[in-house]
């Protein structure tokens, strides 16, 4: 698994991880930018946003 410095080197560099980024509601990806230095790479992008979408159902 590859790791960048944070959310924004990772949307930029991984295509797949930018359009799932820009794929989730706005108020997931206000919550994850507010946690950018700790979103490294695809899959703690994933972790997160599962985790802060579940509070949805």
């Amino acid at each position: 698994m590859k790791h960048y410095p944070d959310l924004y080197a990772l949307c930029e560099q991984d295509s797949e991880a930018g359009a799932y980024f820009t794929s989730l509601p706005d108020y997931v990806r206000n919550q994850i930018e507010t946690r950018a230095d700790s979103v490294n790479s695809f899959e703690s992008l994933k972790d997160y946003a599962e985790n802060l979408l579940r509070g949805d159902d």
